[in-house]
């Protein structure tokens, strides 16, 4: 019911060949600490700001080097390796944000392209707009591995409580997080976030980031973080790239529903009175 994951914390930047050379280095080290499953953070091709630089450097899945990249080292090591998110162009003209699962023979089986885009205003002034550039996508099935059932999401999704339940619903053991949230977001929401997710679904959430100060100016949170499923810290990272590794004992997701099962009771669809009595 046990199986060996490694959570890879990077610092990517605008040189594509040097992210996929430093990302694949810790993927290596992580398989060959016994890894079964390897997660890689949210965008870990590259992390450009600049819109148009991005849009020059950024190829089809067909033609993207940390594809191809991460496909031998999936099929060289015999792990699943989930690359939780790489910018890709898109169909549509725009790019797309986009969650691949290798697996052991270096196929993808499975992609997941990030369904709520991180449009938001923060406190210190800056005003970020991922859908100007990226298509969003749908949510995906859960994914039956080897070793356990797999919800994808990816960094925004985690403040969509709606999404992961019907993830867990769907069966869902693990639902996996790969992110790159801001310094300030992160400061105040990270932890506490993906806690109330585990907690709500009985899952473990597995949430591989992005930190520190990256070269386009940009600055991520890390503090990579397992969760279990009765909300427990169970490994974290720094500000640092590093290796995180854990084991997950699939049994507390079955000892956390028995024990508070939301996920069996019925939705109750509360109706609000439009024309409710005002106290006099």
């Amino acid at each position: 019911m046990s199986f060996k994951t490694a959570l890879i914390q990077l610092r990517s930047g605008r040189d594509m060949a040097r992210n996929i050379a430093d990302a694949s280095a810790l993927i290596e080290e992580a398989a060959r600490q016994g890894a079964e499953f390897v997660l890689t953070p949210e965008m870990t091709n590259i992390l450009e700001t600049d819109r148009d630089r991005l849009r020059g450097l950024v190829r089809p899945e067909s033609e993207d080097n940390s594809v191809a990249a991460f496909a031998e080292l999936a099929r060289g090591r015999r792990i699943w390796l989930l690359a939780g998110s790489v910018a890709l162009r898109g169909p549509q003209g725009k790019l797309v944000n986009r969650s691949l699962l290798f697996g052991p023979d270096g196929r993808i089986a499975a992609r997941y392209d990030k369904v709520h885009l991180f449009d938001v205003d923060l406190p210190d002034g800056q005003r970020l707009r991922e859908s100007a550039a990226y298509d969003a996508g749908r949510p995906v099935p859960v994914l039956l591995l080897p070793f356990a059932t797999v919800g994808l999401t990816i960094c925004y999704d985690v403040r969509f409580p709606q999404l992961y339940r019907a993830l867990a619903e769907a069966g869902a053991e693990v639902l996996t997080v790969p992110s790159a949230f801001t310094r300030i977001t992160g400061e105040a929401h990270w932890e506490v976030l993906l806690k109330a997710r585990a907690i709500e679904t009985g899952s473990f959430i597995l949430a591989p980031a992005q930190g520190g100060l990256h070269e386009c100016g940009r600055e991520t949170f890390g503090m990579s973080l397992a969760i279990s499923p009765w909300g427990q810290t169970i490994a974290e990272g720094g500000q640092e790239p590093a290796i995180i590794m854990v084991v997950i004992d699939r049994s507390q997701v079955l000892e956390a529903r028995r024990r508070i099962p939301v996920l069996a009771a019925q939705d109750s669809r509360f109706t609000l009175n439009a024309e409710a009595e005002v106290a006099t």
